[in-house]
């Protein structure tokens, strides 16, 4: 079986560190263990071929001149010429799965030409985003281009409930299949932290912006340092409240027991986890809560106990007091409270672990991930939501 994976946007390096790097290549490595031939369409690369992606073919596709948004937005619509070029040139190919892109439509278009299943990965709505974080000129044009590939998709893969809500808004009777992301339990060894350890270690992984709660979670984290002075906080990654943060960190006297660790590769990751005793993802509102974490499938995959803010997806696949602690978003107090707790109760801590690690191995991992895509390719699941998440 052929797969064309198609990602046309600039601002996914398909071999880079960012999240949505990690989810490009994770969805490479299920397919590729799954005997499919795999060639990868991309804009950006932003590093060499990882070795165990050895077998995919790699296509790139131009990159729009830097410079003003108007002009850079008119040359990612024309790329599309290059992009149907390059998939008549490569294939022919039993299934185009593509990751949504602001002004992507050529592989929709081709899957439906040639007629094979088009497959369209969602993960957020885009042009929302676009508008209220970057800059966005050409407004009409990226709603005809999410019309049109909506509509032409045989199916759309939303990877929470949230986004699927967001595509009914445009794509009226299409198949709209909810899958969450996943994650590799191998790459997280379980067990080799104790959890008496007595600095008590709290942790965070991601991008450091202003959606994911950072303040929050330094304020909470000030509360608890007062309770248990040997408390510490190991921030993993970069982002641009980086400066900001660093400065409320000093302005708190915190400066000497939290960790700054800047960006890092994704096989580091494992080896930053091992050093926490409890992981967060302390979103700070419910507006807007359309994400499928990464974080909190590797949190649970690395058997971490997990607080987390009730919020979106997260709320749905943690279970209170059972595989993590939920919070209420935005709340300092609360949160600082779930983190005593735990540091209170080794016991909790070892059960939230384990049960947050067969959580995952039970229904969170790629290889299911790549299960359902190809369900959903062959129809198997188009027309039904997967909306337990199982």
């Amino acid at each position: 079986m052929r797969v064309a994976y198609v990602c046309a946007d600039p601002g996914v390096p398909v071999f880079g560190t960012k999240g949505s790097s990690v989810h490009v290549q994770a969805v490479l490595r299920a397919l590729l263990r799954r005997g499919l031939e795999v060639t990868l369409f991309a804009s950006r690369f932003d590093g060499p071929l990882p070795a165990d992606l050895a077998a995919v073919t790699c296509v790139p596709l131009p990159l729009p001149p830097k410079g003003a948004t108007r002009i850079r937005e008119a040359a990612l619509l024309a790329a599309n010429e290059d992009l149907a070029a390059a998939l008549d040139r490569s294939g022919p190919f039993d299934l185009v799965y593509e990751r949504y892109s602001l002004w992507s439509y050529a592989a929709m278009g081709y899957a439906q030409r040639t007629g094979v299943p088009g497959v369209l990965e969602v993960n957020a709505p885009l042009i929302d985003e676009q508008i209220r974080h970057r800059e966005l000129i050409n407004r009409a044009g990226a709603m005809q281009v999410a019309q049109r590939l909506f509509r032409t998709a045989t199916a759309l893969l939303a990877v929470s409930q949230e986004v699927a809500a967001y595509l009914r808004t445009f794509a009226g009777e299409a198949s709209i299949v909810v899958v969450p992301n996943g994650v590799d339990p191998d790459r997280f060894p379980v067990g080799s932290r104790p959890v008496s350890d007595a600095t008590y270690t709290v942790g965070f992984v991601g991008t450091l912006k202003p959606w994911h709660g950072l303040e929050v979670l330094l304020a909470a984290f000030a509360q608890l340092h007062q309770r248990l002075p040997p408390a510490r906080l190991l921030l993993v990654g970069d982002g641009p409240e980086r400066g900001k943060l660093e400065a409320q960190v000093n302005a708190s006297g915190l400066a000497p027991v939290v960790e700054f660790t800047g960006a890092v590769s994704p096989e580091a990751i494992p080896g930053l986890l091992a050093r926490m005793d409890v992981a967060t993802a302390p979103y700070p509102s419910r507006e807007r809560c359309y994400f499928s974490p990464l974080k909190l499938f590797e949190y649970l995959a690395a058997g971490l106990p997990v607080v987390a803010s009730q919020v979106g997806q997260v709320a749905d696949i943690l279970t209170h007091g059972e595989t993590g602690l939920l919070c209420p978003p935005g709340d300092p107090e609360a949160l600082m409270h779930a983190l005593v707790a735990l540091h209170d109760s080794p016991a909790l801590r070892v059960k939230l672990g384990a049960a947050g690690r067969q959580l995952v191995l039970d229904h969170y991992t790629w290889d299911a991930v790549a299960g359902r895509i190809l369900a959903v390719a062959q129809g198997q699941l188009v027309a039904q939501e997967w909306a337990s998440y199982a």
